[in-house]
């Protein structure tokens, strides 16, 4: 937008240059420099202003069949063939510079997107937790106890699954970019859903290693390839929400596996059988039928691009990144290390296995609610790192408890209350997998970006699954105390990325002042260092 603004407003004799009210901060910008036409300049376009990106912000005097077409390179006639999509694009012969919609229009058109795009994508999370967290359900159904594992195995087990899905993070996004990820996710749903299925025949420790490292191999890859293909859909903002419930599809998993569970885990003795290796097999059966029945055609952007080694590894070299890669490495190993034993604990407590089952479905609904206020929160106040704050700080208390009260003690329903309240925290994760997102700032160093940071989440869980010890039983002391530690730590990571990002861009805001109007407009035109890089970029915080 900026090139276009500033080529016209040279040709017309306007000023130009970073405008007194720009909002190149708002975590919603893509570009630093935000300057505004005048109402003559930008007659048949949108003023950026009277985007009402929620229900609740539009105001009486909020017009839906005002011209809600935005201002971009594409209305300069010097630039169209430049910017024009290649001939490989689809729908190359729909695309038309000079349409404009309303935000009536616009909106139709979101929520078209939603209803094709957002409800099998939804599906798919639900079908992915359903294969990951199911081995908790199990656990209260005497899994472990029925296999000979310890739970040091049991911990064994986590850390093979986290550690073989960051493995194939990177080579799954390599063949995913190459594919599409229309095809590619399907084939990875068949394949890990099959071989999930097989833990049905599981026998002792090493085939359950086995399975668990399986099941990480072939999952490795789907949330980056995911959240890449709805970014070809929706804009920043619009991404941050729709991941939010999106994420939540995954508490929202973990409620209908426990409803499953209840029902399979009473099958227990049928056939000779224990009811964990029931629900192991049924729910595979269900979820790798209806995939092979879906059809993946639903693919409509050009997304069969191959990514070469080399960028690859430029992208993992982008340092500005890293901050966030911190973050995914550490937030959210407090929560997982006590949402892996949680029906473990409830068991401790006293609790049967079909209670414990519907015990962990009340955590999982607040979750969902809290998660996608979070995300909303974050938009309509416009932060991302105080956000990140408040969850860890929403830990803290319940943990402090978990520290000072023996809970071995305790009566099990206050227990589970503190529990309860301390897992229905509001997960980051949707709005931090959105903030690198944005931070990338181009489809190919996107692609990588998700990938680096998903890993950084799995080895999260890897750390997470090695906090509880054996020897630590059954107040886990030392584990609570690594926790408490963890979260005072997380929040000096968050607020120190907030400083680094507004570091860097009073850095670039001072280079940019220092340059003459014409050196603007030529940088504008002449450069072409993509994503993060350039000087009227700056970073979401």
């Amino acid at each position: 937008m900026s090139l276009v603004v500033a080529r016209k407003q040279k040709r017309e004799g306007l000023p130009y240059g970073p405008s007194s009210s720009s909002t190149a901060l708002d975590i919603d910008e893509k570009a630093s420099i935000t300057v505004h036409l005048s109402p003559v300049d930008s007659s048949d376009l949108a003023c950026p202003s009277d985007d009402r990106r929620f229900w609740f912000q539009r105001t009486k005097d909020y017009d839906p069949h005002a011209i809600a077409t935005q201002p971009s390179v594409f209305d300069d006639p010097e630039l169209v063939e430049e910017y024009k999509p290649g001939p490989d694009w689809e729908n190359i012969h729909r695309f038309d510079p000079s349409a404009r919609w309303t935000w009536d229009e616009e909106h139709k058109v979101i929520k078209k997107l939603d209803r094709r795009i957002m409800v099998l994508s939804f599906a798919m999370i639900v079908a992915l937790e359903l294969d990951r967290s199911n081995i908790q359900q199990a656990n209260a159904d005497d899994f472990l106890t029925d296999l000979g594992l310890s739970r040091d195995d049991y911990n064994l087990g986590n850390t093979l699954f986290r550690l073989c899905y960051l493995l194939s993070e990177v080579p799954a996004q390599l063949i995913g970019k190459y594919l599409g990820a229309d095809r590619w996710l399907p084939i990875q749903m068949t394949c890990w859903s099959i071989v999930a299925s097989c833990q049905f025949w599981l026998q002792g420790k090493a085939s359950f290693l086995v399975c668990r490292a399986l099941i990480g191999t072939l999952s490795g890859g789907f949330t980056p390839m995911m959240i890449l293909y709805l970014s070809y859909f929706y804009k920043h903002h619009e991404l941050s929400i729709r991941l939010g419930f999106w994420y939540s599809g995954m508490s929202l998993a973990d409620v209908v596996a426990g409803f499953l569970a209840y029902g399979i885990l009473h099958m227990r003795g049928h056939g000779g059988k224990a009811g964990w290796r029931w629900l192991f097999l049924i729910e595979e059966i269900i979820l790798v039928n209806r995939v092979i029945r879906e059809d993946p055609s639903k693919g409509t952007m050009h997304n069969r691009e191959p990514l070469t080694l080399k960028f690859v590894w430029q992208s993992f070299m982008d340092f500005d990144l890293w901050p966030l890669y911190i973050i995914g490495l550490t937030f959210l190993t407090p929560w997982t290390t006590i949402a892996q034993y949680f029906t473990l604990f409830m068991k401790d407590l006293g609790f049967g296995t079909f209670k414990t089952i519907l015990l962990a479905i009340p955590y999982n609904v607040m979750q969902i609610v809290t998660r996608i206020a979070l995300t909303y929160a974050s938009e309509a106040f416009g932060t991302l790192a105080w956000m990140g704050v408040f969850a860890q700080l929403w830990l803290l208390p319940t943990l402090i408890y978990m520290n000072v009260v023996d809970f071995s003690q305790e009566n099990k329903w206050i227990a589970w209350t503190i529990l309860t309240l301390f897992l229905a925290y509001p997960s980051t994760h949707a709005l931090q997998a959105g903030w690198t997102s944005r931070n990338a700032n181009s489809v190919r160093s996107r692609a990588i970006a998700a990938a680096i940071y998903n890993m950084c989440t799995q080895l999260s869980g890897i750390i997470a699954s090695n906090v509880y010890r054996d020897w630590d039983a059954p107040r886990y002391t030392f584990g609570n105390r690594v926790l408490v530690g963890l979260i005072g730590t997380n929040i000096v990571i968050f607020l120190s990325t907030k400083g680094y990002y507004m570091l860097r861009n009073r850095q670039r805001d001072r280079k940019w002042k220092a340059m003459t109007e014409e050196q603007r407009i030529d940088y504008i035109a002449a450069t072409e260092t993509g994503g993060n890089r350039r000087l009227d970029f700056r970073f979401a915080h």
